[in-house]
Order: C-alpha cells, then structure tokens, then sequence
C-alpha cells in the first residue's frame, strides 16, 4: 500500500530524480536547471512558496505531486497549482497519481479553496485520459502564455531603464 505524505527534507534528491524523470518523459531531458540546494529552499526555505506531496512505497519515493497556491480574483480565494505530477514507470497503474492528487483536493477543499489545476502537453494522451477519467476537463477557452528566456529578459530590462514606464 503507497504511503502519501508531505514531502521532507530527506526526499530532496529522490524529487530531484523524479524531475529529471518527468523531463525525459516530456522530450526535454537536458532542460531540468533546478539543484537540489533550489528546491530545499523553495520547499523548506524560511518562506515556502512550493510545496510537494509524495508517493512512498516499500520506503522509496515513487511518485511526486509538487504545488503552489494559486488566487481568483473572481472567487476571492486560492486554488492549488500542480506544477508536476509523475510517478515512475513501474508504479503506474497502480492508483498513486489518483492517490496523490486526491490528497491535493482534499487539501483544497480543507482550506475552502476554489480548484486544483494544472497544465498537460497536447501529446501525453495517457496523462489526457487520466485526467479525464478524474473528473478534469480542459479549459478550452483558455491559452497559456509564457513570457521566459530572452524574451523575458528583454522585456523586463526596459523597466529598469525606464522605472517610471514599469508602471504603465
């Protein structure tokens, strides 16, 4: 039987290993930048912005569902944003990505919170279907835009050149 639980400090390299795992799975396998010292401050740090549950079996962490608060302004209260979920390979099936997200709605509804969210690649039919079979649904009238790279860069340079245009 897996075992959910709030990640600890201990788990840092094994979610580190789960992260690199999900980026191989996403066809982006040389894309992970974050270090083990970025996510223990992130998740443990004097103020947590990150948060992660994990799929414990047999005493090895094999699944992750890693989170952030998220706000509507229409509904005046958080929601959870799931980041990433993944489970290994070889405990798929086996009912822990439906046991971790469990967990993050009952957490979402504990606190009287809005929704859980997340974003999934056009591709990952098995995620689409898993999702699905959950109750989720896609939000089609929505795009998800990124401003990130040098993109990002460029554009927030022209408000430290411009402070006063920052505002606008």
């Amino acid at each position: 039987m897996p075992e959910i639980r709030r990640a600890r400090d201990t788990d840092i390299p094994a979610i580190l290993e789960l992260i690199h795992e999900l980026a191989i799975y996403e066809k982006e396998p040389d894309a992970v930048k974050a270090t083990a010292p970025q996510l223990r401050e992130a998740l443990f740090g004097p103020e947590p912005a990150v948060f992660a549950h994990v799929a414990e079996v047999a005493g090895e962490v094999e699944g992750m569902a890693l989170w952030f608060r998220s706000f509507s302004t229409w509904e005046g209260t958080h929601g959870i944003y799931l980041e990433d979920l993944y489970v290994r390979p070889g405990n798929r099936g086996r009912g822990l990505g439906t046991a971790l997200l469990r967990t993050l709605a009952h957490h979402a509804l504990e606190r009287g919170y809005a929704r859980v969210e997340w974003a999934v690649l056009n591709w990952n039919e098995p995620a689409i279907g898993f999702y699905r079979s959950l109750g989720a649904g896609p939000q089609e009238e929505w795009t998800t835009y990124r401003l990130a790279g040098d993109a990002l860069a460029a554009f927030g340079a022209a408000a430290a050149a411009d402070p006063a245009g920052a505002a606008q």
